[in-house]
């Protein structure tokens, strides 16, 4: 069936948009098929590529983002958008031999004496569906995982992002042919029909609703999908710790990529004696760091106009309700954004319900530290986590009572660049993960594989039942049955 046809749509009704998709992806799918397994050095010479690749084109693609997102600090577009893939193609290149081969497992002890393994295969086609705030990371750290699994890719470029994508393109079509790597504009007609092929995987980064849509399209082809989601991810002070250094730490994680970042903090927990310092604190760590906004090249703009002005809808709907705004320094030119705080907070005001996405803090005051769990439990579970403490006691109290994707000790989101540990999310704020080996394994399809020795005696269980073999088993592995049920 072609998974761009709706029930009722003719398979020549299909939009030249579509046509295209489907054309491209048959390509895939075809190559595929023709390499069902590449060796570990090809897949290795793919990454090293890659990463040559990453080198070359970094200052052209930082410019290219900066362009778009009309200012974004050149340091944050290399650390997040080049380092951070760069780092994993070196930890990949490090493991995937180890990762590629078949794992020797024990049989159940009546198959005692034949051989069981599990084979790792590359799934086939995957499909990845990127967003605009981290556009090369966001797109290629999924393809890096793939291609490690031996899998070919469709990347799905983000709309308000033309720059990156033209020469992201570019970049990838020195090294990699469309065949094995296909990057479909973010204006190409119809894109997000792309959730619609039969993939043998799909990898989406977005919004909750957005990931609700997507999983409902893959899920017409029984198409198993990884979702890193977001959400509301917590900040929490303890009274031991050092509020003026919890602050500097959270003024970072909301004004890198003007907290436009799946896990920024998104709203911070502060004991109630300590609110007033907390607040200060954060001005202050804001201010040292940036001076002023207006013409800073360290400074990154909020992406488009749409998110300029949900940004100040979120803001004028918390003053509305009676929340105190702080703003930390004078709004810049364009859409360069300060840092705002926010306290005095209900549960009704927008930036207590919604992802803020922006650089925006909301701080709550707590009297014990069972409140914040509450809090946090009683919402959909975040992305990540971040715990303010040098008490080994509470940080393993909170882990063990807690969920989330993942969780920062003493600072924001740098478990992230680690990628031998896994990343993703956990219900509202995803579904699987594509780092490190468990990346692997989740891009790969593990294969069981018993091989029957010809000596092996398998025929004292077939049929005639009832031999005393037969019966021996059963007694030894099942036991007696209980008459009076």
């Amino acid at each position: 069936m072609n998974a761009l046809v709706h029930p009722q749509t003719p398979s020549d009704a299909l939009s030249p948009a579509d046509q295209d998709l489907q054309q491209w992806f048959d390509a895939l799918s075809t190559a595929y098929r023709n390499e069902p397994m590449p060796s570990l050095d090809v897949r290795k010479q793919r990454l090293v590529a890659l990463k040559t690749q990453l080198r070359r084109y970094q200052d052209r693609l930082a410019e290219a983002m900066s362009d778009d997102f009309g200012g974004r600090s050149e340091t944050e577009s290399k650390m997040a958008d080049v380092l951070a893939p760069i780092l994993d193609i070196n930890h990949v290149l490090r493991h995937l031999k180890g990762w590629m081969k078949a794992k020797r497992r024990p049989t159940e002890w009546l198959f005692k004496g034949n051989k069981l393994q599990v084979r790792y295969q590359p799934k086939g086609v995957v499909g990845i569906i990127c967003p605009w705030n981290f556009p090369v990371y966001l797109s290629i750290g999924p393809m890096i995982t793939a291609l490690a699994a031996g899998n070919r890719c469709m990347i799905k470029m983000p709309p308000n992002c033309p720059n990156t994508t033209r020469v992201l393109s570019q970049m990838l079509a020195e090294i990699y042919s469309n065949d094995l790597v296909r990057i479909v504009p973010g204006d190409h007609p119809q894109a997000m029909e792309i959730s619609h092929l039969p993939f043998n995987h799909l990898v989406f980064t977005g919004s909750p609703s957005s990931g609700k849509i997507i999983m409902a399209n893959a899920a017409a082809n029984l198409t198993p999908v990884t979702l890193e989601l977001g959400g509301k991810s917590p900040a929490i002070v303890a009274q031991d710790y050092d509020v003026t250094k919890a602050a500097k730490r959270l003024a970072h994680g909301k004004g890198f990529n003007s907290g436009q970042i799946c896990i920024a903090p998104d709203y911070a927990f502060v004991h109630e004696s300590k609110l007033e310092a907390f607040v200060d604190a954060l001005r202050d760590a804001h201010v040292a760091m940036y001076q002023q906004i207006s013409g800073n090249a360290d400074y990154t703009s909020l992406v488009d106009e749409p998110q300029h002005q949900r940004f100040h809808a979120l803001l004028e709907d918390a003053k509305q309700k009676g929340a105190n705004i702080i703003q930390c320094l004078p709004e810049g030119e364009g859409r360069k954004t300060p840092l705002y705080i926010a306290t005095n907070l209900s549960s009704d005001m927008r930036i207590c319900q919604e992802e803020i996405f922006g650089p925006l803090l909301p701080v709550h005051s707590y009297k014990n530290i069972e409140q914040v769990v509450e809090y946090i439990n009683n919402r959909p579970r975040p992305l990540a986590c971040y715990l303010f403490t040098h008490s080994g006691s509470l940080r393993d109290d909170i882990l063990r009572q807690t969920h989330s994707g993942g969780v920062t000790v003493n600072d924001w989101g740098w478990h992230v660049l680690n990628h031998s540990v896994p990343f993703g999310g956990i219900g509202n704020s995803g579904i699987g993960n594509y780092h490190g080996e468990e990346g692997f394994r989740e891009l790969s399809h593990a294969r069981s594989v018993l091989q029957m020795r010809e000596w092996f005696p398998i025929s004292l269980f077939s049929p005639p039942y009832g031999t005393w073999v037969q019966k021996l088993v059963v007694k030894l592995f099942v036991g007696k049955s209980d008459p009076t049920v």
